[in-house]
């Protein structure tokens, strides 16, 4: 009886460097992704995984090294010489026509003609058959800007299978996805695997690389530092090799005592969407200073409408009243809010919350243009420092960093804004890595410790636990219910909140 062959390479790269003028992101990285395998590429933001997929797929060829894509060397490494070699890539951001459908954002450069025209019925059909092949559940005829974020990112995996995709790189697959979303792109992967495929996942997420990937490349600052099974490693060792050091445990969280001042009151507000439905439903709450209340929800029921609201960027109703510190800003402009206090982590950083082609320093002037040059440098320096900004250089184009790096900007501008008593943050963790979670969280509590306000809004329900002193449910656009956050009952607390998220409070 023979010996089974040892499986095949399906991509890799040999000593490669990147450099970006005086960055160097990827320093001597050699690293082989065998066929039929889940290989999770983890480290910081900044660390060059991402920078190394794109040089994988071609979108950077490097300075120096070689491309290897089914154990041959790539001679001019490119998008087009990528995808002929079937490697396709997912990016973080999706790269989607919204007023196209799913079908014809699948297709896209790819048609089937009838004589000069696209025969859009065989394209959906296709669609649909590919779909329903690997388990993506998608409409084909539905517009994508009618699509979830999970069904977008199904069509962005859509669009590399229908090219004929053997090998797939997924940047931060799993950084807008609730987690039910997250437990069926699991499913997926794994059923891509089984048909053969080659999975490459870049994430931060510890938990998602032990229950899903069969191998670990760890990277950091631009270097390949370990290659991990992770079946022998835990999450604190993967965090150790990620950050260089043992991540501090979490201070005891000191119980909210009631007796500080209400800073934020919200009374009846109503959000109306684009059809006429209402995202908000008469919610009223309040937040003393002093205090975490954390939002939690499954995605879709009021919760990114809630902090566009609050911080001025969509109409309320008539009635809603928005009380920072006493003043009413329901219906007053967002200078207004900030001027009186109000800060705002928002959701989307590149749709609101940074201008990419603008420098560091002229993104954390953003709502404080009347800022003089000093206190501008001086607030740049706090930030760069507080929050381990990479590279940190205020003269830098904020495109120049990686997402991660980008979010902490966004959320050391708001937090350390002056004046502030009310911070209003959305998804501020989502796309960072776990050293970068560890400040964002300790910023947090020392804004409660220093008598802020805080409204957390998050997807992550470990995240509301062990930060917010009391968690709030929306459901359909109505507060379910609140629950106080007691430590002594912390698994109580978490099934109150996921029934509650289910709509049993309605």
């Amino acid at each position: 009886m023979t010996d089974l062959a040892p499986p095949a390479e399906a991509i890799g790269c040999a000593h490669l460097w990147k450099r970006f003028g005086q960055v160097v992101a990827n320093r001597d990285v050699s690293l082989s992704v065998m066929r039929g395998e889940v290989h999770a590429v983890i480290g910081e933001n900044g660390a060059g995984k991402s920078t190394l997929m794109r040089a994988l797929y071609g979108i950077e060829p490097p300075d120096a090294g070689s491309v290897r894509i089914g154990g041959e060397i790539v001679a001019r490494p490119s998008v087009a010489a990528a995808i002929a070699r079937k490697v396709g890539m997912v990016h973080q951001h999706f790269m989607l026509v919204p007023t196209l459908t799913a079908a014809e954002n699948v297709v896209l450069g790819k048609e089937p003609w009838l004589g000069p025209f696209v025969n859009r019925r065989r394209a959906e059909r296709e669609v649909a058959e590919l779909s329903e092949r690997f388990g993506l559940r998608v409409d084909a005829r539905r517009l994508v800007s009618q699509l979830s974020v999970g069904e977008q990112q199904r069509v962005e995996i859509l669009k590399v299978l229908w090219r004929g995709a053997d090998v797939l790189i997924l940047d931060e697959p799993t950084a807008v996805l609730t987690p039910p979303e997250v437990a069926e792109l699991f499913d997926v992967l794994r059923g891509l695997v089984a048909d053969g495929k080659t999975v490459i996942v870049v994430t931060h997420k510890l938990d998602e690389v032990l229950a899903l990937a069969t191998r670990v490349t760890v990277m950091r600052r631009g270097e390949l530092v370990a290659s991990l099974d992770p079946r022998a490693t835990t999450a604190p060792e993967l965090a150790r090799a990620m950050v260089g050091r043992d991540l501090a445990a979490a201070p005891p969280r000191p119980l909210f005592t009631g007796e500080s001042r209400e800073r934020l009151r919200v009374e009846h507000l109503t959000v109306a969407r684009d059809d006429g439905s209402l995202a908000l439903d008469d919610v009223s709450l309040s937040v003393r200073g002093g205090e975490i209340l954390g939002v939690a929800g499954v995605e879709g029921n009021g919760q990114s409408e809630l902090a566009l609201a609050l911080a001025g960027l969509v109409a309320t109703g008539a009635r809603a009243r928005v009380l920072v510190d006493g003043h009413d800003v329901a219906h007053q402009s967002v200078r207004v809010r900030q001027e009186l206090g109000l800060g705002h982590v928002p959701e989307d950083r590149h749709a609101r919350g940074a201008i990419l082609e603008m420098t560091v320093e002229e993104n954390v002037r953003l709502g404080r243009q009347e800022a003089d040059d000093s206190a501008l440098a001086l607030a740049c320096k706090r930030i760069l420092e507080r929050f381990d900004v990479r590279p940190a250089d205020k003269s830098v184009p904020m495109a120049a960093l990686s997402g991660g790096n980008q979010q902490k900007v966004v959320v050391g501008r708001e937090l350390l804004r002056e004046p502030l008593s009310v911070l209003v943050a959305a998804q501020p963790t989502r796309g960072v890595d776990v050293g970068a979670i560890e400040r964002i969280h300790a910023e947090l509590a020392h804004a409660r410790v220093a008598g802020k306000a805080v409204l957390l809004i998050s997807a992550d329900l470990d995240e509301l636990l062990a930060l917010c002193d009391r968690i709030g449910v929306l459901y359909r656009g109505r507060v379910a219910g609140c629950v106080d956050n007691e430590f002594a009952r912390r698994a109580e607390v978490r099934a109150e909140v996921a029934s509650l998220m289910l709509g049993a409070g309605t």
